[in-house]
């Protein structure tokens, strides 16, 4: 049987809402550093004289592009510093979630790049595209396809003149009971 949510308050949506995110950003903040980490060594390393112009500039692509991502996806933290006890959280929210939409863009772009430099350090360059290219597209399967097909599963959340409805007028939503 299925137990019915108690109506949140849209503070408490836009609380949690929050908190949701800045678990989802934790997860790519780890990911973002340790590959931000090892592109910021490579080039400190013995084989990094030989590599050609071609990977030279693929490695500056994933390096910026790791910098970017880093950015955007610290700067919600940064922006609920400036906003704290200001009673802004909807547009901290709204915020965050478009910075953590851009910053796995750059994530996206910057691990791509990271595969066709090291692919093509270790095999030939058509090796490289044809699994920089399957990197690609298996990431934005998983990233933007398949959560947008299967964006309509399920039943979306209560907009805030639905939940203040149900709080007020609780009778109406009320389930029938089998007698």
């Amino acid at each position: 049987m299925d137990e019915e949510r108690p109506a949140e308050t849209p503070k408490q949506r836009w609380d949690r809402n929050f908190n949701d995110l800045l678990q989802e950003l934790r997860v790519a903040q780890t990911g973002v550093q340790i590959l931000f980490a090892f592109l910021l060594t490579l080039p400190f390393s013995n084989g990094f004289p030989r590599v050609t112009e071609f990977q030279r500039n693929t490695y500056l692509v994933s390096l910026l592009a790791a910098a970017g991502a880093t950015a955007l996806i610290i700067a919600p933290v940064a922006f609920h510093q400036g906003l704290f006890r200001q009673g802004r959280k909807p547009e901290l929210v709204r915020f965050g979630h478009r910075m953590a939409t851009a910053g796995l863009s750059f994530l996206l772009v910057s691990i791509v790049s990271a595969v066709l430099l090291i692919t093509d350090f270790t095999s030939s360059r058509n090796v490289a595209i044809i699994l920089s290219g399957i990197t690609a597209i298996f990431f934005i399967t998983f990233w933007a396809g398949l959560p947008w097909l299967r964006r309509d599963w399920g039943e979306p959340d209560e907009t805030e003149s639905e939940i203040t409805r149900r709080r007020e007028h609780p009778e109406e939503f009320e389930k029938p009971t089998d007698g």
